[in-house]
């Protein structure tokens, strides 16, 4: 499949969605209404929130500020996910003692942990991004743990024989084998990264997407809500392309799997 005929397919579902949604909410079927507007609005309305926001210039400080908060949550929480992920794959005994802890730790309610931040860091950014590297750090860490142990044997044997030192097995064997694992979860870890941002936006904050959809449902205003969702996923699209050409370019190596002809 091309890339045009995918990005039209792509389209195609966006706009048969929209346009179902302002079926059921502008149209009665059968005598009644299946989506009430009140509760669920419309696309056109949600498209005028959007507008108005961009026109005034309101939305720029708030997604501005969530950025902040996000990408400091993504980068603090990757480089240590993939610093300890790389540390206990290569030190089994520190894995074996820590094991639990990790596990115990991961099994926290971010959730719970939000107020907490907030008591700690205060409104400002840091509580956010605390809860932001909580979320990013455990799912950069599991993978690249995992494929660092992923390494092949036979390979690993080969590079010893040839006799290749530590560093340049790091560089040249290990470093490799994880980083498929690692940009895979570099592109769940944007989505959670936003996420830890706008939920402590949501629990306490003067500005960021959280702030502005949380302000929007304490007056009801459903289309403010929609909007600001929507703007939200516009947002993390943008970053994940960003990670997406980054992990092009650094594993330009990698043969690409031939995609079955239709």
């Amino acid at each position: 499949m091309t890339r045009i005929k995918l990005l039209l397919l792509q389209i195609m579902v966006a706009v048969v969605s929209l346009a179902i949604w302002h079926i059921l909410t502008t149209y009665p079927i059968f005598g009644r209404m299946l989506l009430p507007p009140f509760f669920f609005s419309n696309p056109v309305e949600v498209v005028k929130q959007i507008y108005v926001w961009f026109a005034t210039g309101v939305i720029w400080k708030h997604l501005y500020v969530t950025l902040i908060e996000a990408m400091l949550a993504f980068a603090i929480g990757s480089v240590g996910g993939v610093l300890v992920g790389f540390w206990f794959a290569r030190q089994p005994r520190t894995a074996a003692v820590f094991d639990p802890y990790v596990k115990m730790a991961n099994a926290l309610p971010r959730v719970v942990l939000a107020p907490i931040f907030t008591l700690w860091l205060g409104l400002g950014i840091w509580s956010k991004v605390a809860l932001g590297v909580t979320l990013v750090f455990f799912i950069v860490f599991f993978n690249v743990y995992q494929g660092v142990k992923e390494v092949s044997p036979t390979v690993l044997a080969n590079a010893r024989m040839l006799g290749m030192s530590e560093r340049q097995l790091m560089r040249h064997v290990y470093w490799p084998s994880a980083l498929s694992w690692m940009f895979s979860s570099l592109h769940t870890s944007v989505g959670f990264a936003v996420v830890g941002a706008v939920v402590g936006e949501y629990l306490g904050a003067a500005a960021g997407l959280g702030y502005l959809i949380q302000q929007a449902e304490g007056v009801f205003d459903v289309a403010g809500v929609f909007a600001g969702m929507f703007v939200l996923a516009a947002f993390v699209i943008v970053i994940d392309t960003i990670v997406t050409i980054v992990e092009k370019r650094l594993l330009v190596w990698r043969p690409v799997v031939g995609e079955a002809r239709p």
